[in-house]
Protein backbone atom coordinates (compact mmCIF):
# COMPACT_ATOMS: atom_id res chain seq x y z
CA UNK A 1 0.00 0.00 0.00
CA UNK A 2 2.88 2.90 0.59
CA UNK A 3 4.71 1.82 -2.57
CA UNK A 4 1.21 2.66 -4.05
CA UNK A 5 0.42 6.16 -2.49
CA UNK A 6 4.67 6.99 -3.33
CA UNK A 7 3.66 6.02 -6.58
CA UNK A 8 0.75 8.33 -7.21
CA UNK A 9 2.51 11.15 -5.80
CA UNK A 10 5.59 10.63 -7.83
CA UNK A 11 3.53 10.20 -10.97
CA UNK A 12 1.51 13.72 -9.72
CA UNK A 13 4.75 15.75 -9.59
CA UNK A 14 6.29 14.13 -12.68
CA UNK A 15 2.52 15.99 -14.27
CA UNK A 16 3.03 19.39 -12.26
CA UNK A 17 6.94 19.66 -13.29
CA UNK A 18 5.91 19.06 -16.84
CA UNK A 19 3.27 21.70 -16.86
CA UNK A 20 5.89 23.86 -15.66
CA UNK A 21 8.33 23.15 -18.27
CA UNK A 22 5.81 23.30 -21.31
CA UNK A 23 4.61 27.08 -20.04
CA UNK A 24 8.17 28.13 -20.11
CA UNK A 25 8.74 26.65 -23.59
CA UNK A 26 6.09 28.80 -24.40
CA UNK A 27 6.66 31.92 -23.06
CA UNK A 28 10.08 31.69 -24.42
CA UNK A 29 8.25 31.69 -28.01
CA UNK A 30 5.84 34.16 -27.18
CA UNK A 31 9.52 36.85 -26.31
CA UNK A 32 11.41 35.47 -29.58
CA UNK A 33 9.08 37.43 -31.73
CA UNK A 34 9.81 40.82 -29.58
CA UNK A 35 13.26 40.02 -29.95
CA UNK A 36 13.60 39.77 -33.29
CA UNK A 37 11.48 43.13 -34.05
CA UNK A 38 13.82 44.76 -32.18
CA UNK A 39 16.65 43.59 -33.81
CA UNK A 40 14.62 44.48 -36.62
CA UNK A 41 14.23 48.05 -35.75
CA UNK A 42 17.76 48.54 -34.72
CA UNK A 43 18.84 47.25 -38.14
CA UNK A 44 16.63 49.39 -40.38
CA UNK A 45 18.42 51.90 -37.95
CA UNK A 46 21.73 51.22 -39.35
CA UNK A 47 20.58 50.75 -42.54
CA UNK A 48 19.23 54.45 -42.34
CA UNK A 49 22.55 56.03 -41.18
CA UNK A 50 24.18 53.90 -44.00
CA UNK A 51 21.57 55.36 -46.62
CA UNK A 52 21.49 59.37 -45.37
CA UNK A 53 25.29 58.79 -45.35
CA UNK A 54 25.39 57.69 -48.82
CA UNK A 55 22.93 60.16 -49.63
CA UNK A 56 25.11 62.77 -47.89
CA UNK A 57 28.48 61.55 -49.74
CA UNK A 58 26.37 62.01 -53.28
CA UNK A 59 25.68 65.46 -52.25
CA UNK A 60 22.13 64.87 -51.31
CA UNK A 61 20.12 66.62 -48.59
CA UNK A 62 18.64 65.08 -45.65
CA UNK A 63 16.25 66.80 -43.25
CA UNK A 64 14.22 65.29 -40.45
CA UNK A 65 11.31 68.12 -41.29
CA UNK A 66 10.08 65.60 -43.57
CA UNK A 67 11.58 61.97 -43.07
CA UNK A 68 11.26 60.04 -46.48
CA UNK A 69 8.49 57.88 -47.02
CA UNK A 70 7.65 55.56 -49.54
CA UNK A 71 9.67 56.26 -53.23
CA UNK A 72 11.41 58.65 -51.49
CA UNK A 73 12.63 56.15 -49.38
CA UNK A 74 14.72 54.61 -53.04
CA UNK A 75 16.04 58.52 -52.94
CA UNK A 76 13.80 59.61 -55.30
CA UNK A 77 13.33 63.41 -55.83
CA UNK A 78 10.47 65.49 -56.67
CA UNK A 79 10.88 67.87 -59.65
CA UNK A 80 10.50 71.38 -58.94
CA UNK A 81 7.01 72.77 -60.39
CA UNK A 82 7.49 73.75 -63.09
CA UNK A 83 7.21 77.31 -64.01
CA UNK A 84 4.24 79.42 -64.51
CA UNK A 85 3.60 80.59 -68.24
CA UNK A 86 2.52 84.15 -68.64
CA UNK A 87 -0.84 85.06 -71.00
CA UNK A 88 0.27 88.56 -72.38
CA UNK A 89 -1.87 90.42 -72.67
CA UNK A 90 -3.28 92.04 -76.30
CA UNK A 91 -0.88 94.60 -78.19
CA UNK A 92 -3.53 95.77 -80.28
CA UNK A 93 -4.74 99.03 -79.03
CA UNK A 94 -2.00 99.24 -76.95
CA UNK A 95 -0.62 102.67 -77.01
CA UNK A 96 -4.45 103.79 -76.67
CA UNK A 97 -4.42 102.49 -73.50
CA UNK A 98 -0.91 104.00 -72.75
CA UNK A 99 -1.57 107.51 -74.45
CA UNK A 100 -1.82 109.53 -71.05
CA UNK A 101 1.71 108.49 -69.99
CA UNK A 102 2.84 109.44 -73.54
CA UNK A 103 0.88 112.41 -73.55
CA UNK A 104 2.36 113.83 -69.97
CA UNK A 105 5.95 113.72 -71.75
CA UNK A 106 5.50 115.17 -74.66
CA UNK A 107 2.92 117.86 -73.61
CA UNK A 108 5.97 120.66 -74.00
CA UNK A 109 5.55 119.98 -77.90
CA UNK A 110 1.89 120.18 -78.23
CA UNK A 111 0.93 122.45 -76.21
CA UNK A 112 3.67 124.71 -76.90
CA UNK A 113 2.78 124.86 -80.80
CA UNK A 114 -0.83 125.43 -79.78
CA UNK A 115 0.13 128.16 -77.59
CA UNK A 116 1.89 129.84 -80.27
CA UNK A 117 -1.02 128.79 -82.89
CA UNK A 118 -3.78 130.93 -81.01
CA UNK A 119 -2.28 133.99 -80.17
CA UNK A 120 -4.76 136.50 -81.67
CA UNK A 121 -1.65 137.62 -84.24
CA UNK A 122 0.81 135.42 -85.73
CA UNK A 123 3.64 137.28 -86.97
CA UNK A 124 6.99 136.46 -87.96
CA UNK A 125 8.36 136.55 -84.81
CA UNK A 126 5.55 133.77 -83.81
CA UNK A 127 6.91 131.40 -86.41
CA UNK A 128 10.51 131.55 -85.38
CA UNK A 129 9.41 130.53 -81.84
CA UNK A 130 7.22 127.63 -83.76
CA UNK A 131 10.23 126.52 -85.73
CA UNK A 132 12.55 126.44 -82.24
CA UNK A 133 9.63 124.61 -80.34
CA UNK A 134 10.23 122.20 -83.66
CA UNK A 135 13.96 121.96 -83.65
CA UNK A 136 14.06 121.52 -79.93
CA UNK A 137 11.98 118.60 -80.33
CA UNK A 138 14.35 116.88 -82.78
CA UNK A 139 12.24 116.78 -85.61
CA UNK A 140 14.49 117.89 -87.76
CA UNK A 141 15.90 121.03 -90.09
CA UNK A 142 13.70 119.83 -93.26
CA UNK A 143 10.44 118.33 -92.04
CA UNK A 144 10.47 121.46 -89.13
CA UNK A 145 10.93 124.06 -92.69
CA UNK A 146 7.93 121.51 -94.21
CA UNK A 147 5.64 121.46 -91.50
CA UNK A 148 5.73 125.32 -90.96
CA UNK A 149 5.30 125.86 -94.47
CA UNK A 150 2.04 124.25 -94.36
CA UNK A 151 1.07 125.47 -91.13
CA UNK A 152 1.60 129.13 -92.94
CA UNK A 153 -0.56 128.55 -95.73
CA UNK A 154 -3.35 126.85 -93.76
CA UNK A 155 -3.43 130.09 -91.20
CA UNK A 156 -3.68 132.51 -94.15
CA UNK A 157 -5.84 130.48 -96.60
CA UNK A 158 -8.59 128.82 -93.33
CA UNK A 159 -7.68 131.17 -90.70
CA UNK A 160 -7.12 130.08 -87.13
CA UNK A 161 -9.57 132.67 -85.34
CA UNK A 162 -10.21 130.19 -82.30
CA UNK A 163 -7.79 127.64 -80.00
CA UNK A 164 -10.37 124.73 -81.94
CA UNK A 165 -9.15 125.38 -85.51
CA UNK A 166 -5.83 126.25 -84.69
CA UNK A 167 -5.57 122.35 -82.88
CA UNK A 168 -7.20 120.89 -86.02
CA UNK A 169 -5.01 122.02 -88.60
CA UNK A 170 -1.75 121.46 -86.08
CA UNK A 171 -3.48 118.16 -85.78
CA UNK A 172 -3.87 117.58 -89.83
CA UNK A 173 -0.57 118.41 -90.56
CA UNK A 174 1.14 116.58 -87.54
CA UNK A 175 -0.26 113.24 -88.94
CA UNK A 176 1.05 114.18 -92.41
CA UNK A 177 4.31 114.74 -91.08
CA UNK A 178 4.81 111.68 -89.28
CA UNK A 179 2.88 109.95 -91.82
CA UNK A 180 0.09 107.98 -92.08
CA UNK A 181 0.30 105.65 -94.91
CA UNK A 182 3.28 103.90 -94.10
CA UNK A 183 3.61 100.00 -93.39
CA UNK A 184 3.71 99.60 -89.83
CA UNK A 185 2.94 96.20 -89.88
CA UNK A 186 5.36 93.39 -88.53
CA UNK A 187 6.43 90.97 -91.45
CA UNK A 188 6.17 87.43 -89.38
CA UNK A 189 4.56 85.14 -91.64
CA UNK A 190 5.35 81.83 -91.96
CA UNK A 191 6.87 81.75 -95.92
CA UNK A 192 7.89 78.35 -97.99
CA UNK A 193 7.68 76.59 -95.22
CA UNK A 194 9.80 78.06 -93.16
CA UNK A 195 9.63 80.88 -89.57
CA UNK A 196 10.24 84.44 -90.42
CA UNK A 197 13.49 85.58 -89.32
CA UNK A 198 13.76 88.80 -87.45
CA UNK A 199 17.11 90.41 -86.34
CA UNK A 200 17.11 92.94 -83.60
CA UNK A 201 19.89 95.27 -84.34
CA UNK A 202 21.22 97.90 -81.93
CA UNK A 203 24.14 100.01 -79.53
CA UNK A 204 24.29 98.84 -76.05
CA UNK A 205 22.11 100.69 -73.44
CA UNK A 206 19.09 100.99 -75.93
CA UNK A 207 17.12 98.39 -74.36
CA UNK A 208 17.69 95.91 -77.25
CA UNK A 209 17.38 92.57 -75.34
CA UNK A 210 14.11 94.28 -73.58
CA UNK A 211 13.00 94.77 -76.60
CA UNK A 212 13.09 91.40 -78.02
CA UNK A 213 11.79 89.98 -74.73
CA UNK A 214 9.08 92.22 -74.51
CA UNK A 215 8.45 91.61 -78.79
CA UNK A 216 7.91 87.78 -78.24
CA UNK A 217 5.41 89.00 -75.41
CA UNK A 218 3.37 90.60 -78.67
CA UNK A 219 3.83 87.36 -81.00
CA UNK A 220 2.98 85.21 -78.58
CA UNK A 221 -0.20 87.11 -77.63
CA UNK A 222 -0.90 87.10 -81.24
CA UNK A 223 -1.01 82.93 -80.88
CA UNK A 224 2.46 82.85 -82.73
CA UNK A 225 5.03 79.92 -82.25
CA UNK A 226 7.86 81.89 -81.37
CA UNK A 227 11.90 80.93 -80.68
CA UNK A 228 14.71 82.73 -79.67
CA UNK A 229 18.16 83.06 -80.46
CA UNK A 230 20.41 84.47 -77.99
CA UNK A 231 23.17 85.74 -80.22
CA UNK A 232 24.71 88.26 -77.92
CA UNK A 233 27.14 85.67 -76.83
CA UNK A 234 29.59 88.41 -75.46
CA UNK A 235 27.21 89.24 -72.42
CA UNK A 236 26.30 86.57 -70.43
CA UNK A 237 23.44 88.48 -68.65
CA UNK A 238 21.72 89.15 -71.88
CA UNK A 239 21.51 85.35 -72.90
CA UNK A 240 20.11 84.84 -69.01
CA UNK A 241 18.02 87.90 -69.60
CA UNK A 242 16.61 86.79 -73.08
CA UNK A 243 16.29 83.00 -71.35
CA UNK A 244 14.11 84.25 -68.42
CA UNK A 245 11.90 86.21 -70.93
CA UNK A 246 11.22 83.89 -72.87
CA UNK A 247 10.61 81.22 -69.98
CA UNK A 248 7.98 83.95 -68.71
CA UNK A 249 5.71 83.07 -71.74
CA UNK A 250 7.33 79.80 -72.78
CA UNK A 251 9.38 80.29 -75.25
CA UNK A 252 12.30 78.19 -75.88
CA UNK A 253 16.05 79.79 -75.95
CA UNK A 254 18.85 78.78 -78.69
CA UNK A 255 21.95 79.73 -76.56
CA UNK A 256 25.89 79.09 -76.65
CA UNK A 257 28.92 79.29 -74.54
CA UNK A 258 29.85 82.55 -73.42
CA UNK A 259 31.77 83.84 -76.21
CA UNK A 260 30.96 81.57 -79.34
CA UNK A 261 30.38 82.90 -82.29
CA UNK A 262 27.19 84.58 -82.77
CA UNK A 263 26.68 83.96 -86.28
CA UNK A 264 26.86 80.44 -85.29
CA UNK A 265 24.13 80.82 -82.95
CA UNK A 266 21.98 82.48 -85.28
CA UNK A 267 22.77 79.75 -87.60
CA UNK A 268 21.52 77.10 -84.94
CA UNK A 269 18.34 79.32 -84.18
CA UNK A 270 17.20 79.14 -87.42
CA UNK A 271 18.00 75.64 -88.11
CA UNK A 272 16.06 74.75 -84.48
CA UNK A 273 12.82 77.10 -85.71
CA UNK A 274 12.90 75.10 -89.21
CA UNK A 275 12.70 71.70 -87.26
CA UNK A 276 10.23 72.54 -84.51
CA UNK A 277 8.50 74.66 -87.27
CA UNK A 278 8.03 77.61 -85.28
CA UNK A 279 6.30 80.70 -86.87
CA UNK A 280 8.64 83.45 -85.94
CA UNK A 281 12.60 83.29 -85.00
CA UNK A 282 13.86 86.52 -82.91
CA UNK A 283 17.63 86.79 -82.93
CA UNK A 284 19.42 89.57 -80.47
CA UNK A 285 22.78 90.38 -81.36
CA UNK A 286 25.38 91.37 -79.86
CA UNK A 287 24.58 95.58 -78.72
CA UNK A 288 27.71 96.58 -81.10
CA UNK A 289 29.39 99.71 -81.10
CA UNK A 290 28.57 101.45 -84.04
CA UNK A 291 32.41 103.40 -84.20
CA UNK A 292 34.10 99.51 -84.08
CA UNK A 293 34.23 98.46 -87.78
CA UNK A 294 34.99 94.89 -87.44
CA UNK A 295 31.43 94.45 -84.69
CA UNK A 296 29.76 96.27 -87.97
CA UNK A 297 31.35 93.49 -90.08
CA UNK A 298 30.16 90.95 -87.73
CA UNK A 299 26.48 91.72 -87.84
CA UNK A 300 26.87 91.42 -91.96
CA UNK A 301 28.23 87.96 -91.33
CA UNK A 302 24.95 86.76 -88.84
CA UNK A 303 22.76 87.82 -91.76
CA UNK A 304 24.37 86.15 -94.85
CA UNK A 305 24.77 83.17 -92.52
CA UNK A 306 21.21 83.08 -91.50
CA UNK A 307 19.85 83.95 -94.90
CA UNK A 308 21.62 80.47 -96.16
CA UNK A 309 18.84 78.71 -94.40
CA UNK A 310 16.26 81.26 -94.42
CA UNK A 311 15.48 84.80 -95.58
CA UNK A 312 15.75 87.54 -93.13
CA UNK A 313 12.13 88.86 -92.92
CA UNK A 314 12.06 91.79 -90.57
CA UNK A 315 15.98 93.53 -89.07
CA UNK A 316 14.19 95.94 -86.54
CA UNK A 317 17.06 98.77 -85.20
CA UNK A 318 16.41 100.02 -81.54
CA UNK A 319 16.98 103.53 -80.70
CA UNK A 320 16.56 104.90 -77.36
CA UNK A 321 14.61 108.19 -77.69
CA UNK A 322 16.54 110.03 -75.09
CA UNK A 323 19.54 110.22 -77.49
CA UNK A 324 17.63 112.51 -79.91
CA UNK A 325 20.27 113.17 -82.63
CA UNK A 326 22.62 111.11 -81.64
CA UNK A 327 20.42 108.25 -82.42
CA UNK A 328 20.34 109.33 -86.35
CA UNK A 329 23.99 109.06 -86.39
CA UNK A 330 23.50 105.14 -85.29
CA UNK A 331 20.95 104.56 -88.08
CA UNK A 332 22.83 106.07 -90.68
CA UNK A 333 25.63 102.99 -89.85
CA UNK A 334 23.79 100.46 -89.01
CA UNK A 335 21.90 101.24 -92.61
CA UNK A 336 25.04 101.20 -94.46
CA UNK A 337 25.29 97.41 -92.96
CA UNK A 338 21.62 95.44 -92.74
CA UNK A 339 18.89 96.48 -94.64
CA UNK A 340 16.86 97.94 -91.43
CA UNK A 341 13.15 97.91 -92.32
CA UNK A 342 12.10 99.14 -89.32
CA UNK A 343 12.45 101.04 -86.42
CA UNK A 344 12.16 100.42 -82.34
CA UNK A 345 11.85 103.68 -80.42
CA UNK A 346 12.23 102.58 -76.48
CA UNK A 347 12.04 105.25 -73.49
CA UNK A 348 9.20 107.05 -75.41
CA UNK A 349 7.14 108.08 -72.18
CA UNK A 350 10.53 109.48 -70.20
CA UNK A 351 12.34 112.51 -71.12
CA UNK A 352 12.35 111.54 -75.31
CA UNK A 353 11.43 114.26 -77.67
CA UNK A 354 8.44 113.00 -79.84
CA UNK A 355 10.04 114.85 -83.10
CA UNK A 356 12.94 111.91 -83.42
CA UNK A 357 10.30 109.75 -84.99
CA UNK A 358 9.74 112.37 -87.57
CA UNK A 359 13.52 112.65 -87.95
CA UNK A 360 14.38 109.26 -87.89
CA UNK A 361 11.87 108.06 -90.46
CA UNK A 362 13.09 110.48 -92.84
CA UNK A 363 16.79 109.81 -92.02
CA UNK A 364 16.21 105.71 -93.28
CA UNK A 365 13.29 106.10 -95.17
CA UNK A 366 11.88 103.50 -93.19
CA UNK A 367 9.07 103.45 -90.37
CA UNK A 368 8.82 103.54 -86.58
CA UNK A 369 6.91 99.79 -85.95
CA UNK A 370 7.18 99.89 -82.05
CA UNK A 371 7.72 102.02 -79.05
CA UNK A 372 8.45 101.56 -75.53
CA UNK A 373 6.07 103.12 -73.23
CA UNK A 374 7.14 102.32 -69.86
CA UNK A 375 9.11 99.37 -67.67
CA UNK A 376 6.17 96.94 -67.21
CA UNK A 377 6.54 93.51 -69.86
CA UNK A 378 3.51 94.74 -71.56
CA UNK A 379 4.65 98.01 -72.20
CA UNK A 380 6.14 97.43 -75.98
CA UNK A 381 3.49 98.81 -78.08
CA UNK A 382 2.67 98.76 -82.16
CA UNK A 383 3.43 102.95 -83.32
CA UNK A 384 -0.23 104.27 -84.43
CA UNK A 385 0.53 107.96 -85.31
CA UNK A 386 -3.43 108.91 -84.80
CA UNK A 387 -2.81 107.94 -81.12
CA UNK A 388 0.56 109.55 -81.15
CA UNK A 389 -0.38 112.99 -82.65
CA UNK A 390 -3.80 112.76 -80.22
CA UNK A 391 -1.91 112.48 -77.42
CA UNK A 392 1.26 115.46 -77.94
CA UNK A 393 -1.95 118.04 -78.52
CA UNK A 394 -3.88 116.20 -75.63
CA UNK A 395 -5.67 118.59 -72.80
Amino acid sequence: MEYVVAAIVIAVMVVVIAAFVAMGRRGGQATAPEQRQTSSTSTGGAAGTREEEGAAGRGGVVTDEHPPTGADDLGVVEEPPAPVVEKPAPAKGRMVRLRSRLARSQSTLGRGLLTLLSRDRIDEDTWEEIEDTLLSADVGVKPTQELIERLRTRVRVEGAASPEEAKAILRDELLTLVGTDLDRSLHVARQGGKPAVVLVVGVNGTGKTTTVGKLARVLVAEDKDVLLGAADTFRAAAVDQLATWGERVGVPTIRGPEGSDPASVAFEAVKAGIEQEADVVLIDTAGRLHTKTGLMDELGKIKRVVEKQAPVSEVLLVIDATTGQNGLIQARVFAEVVNVTGIVLTKLDSTAKGGIIVAVQRELGVPVKLVGLGEGADDLAPFEPTAFVDALLAD
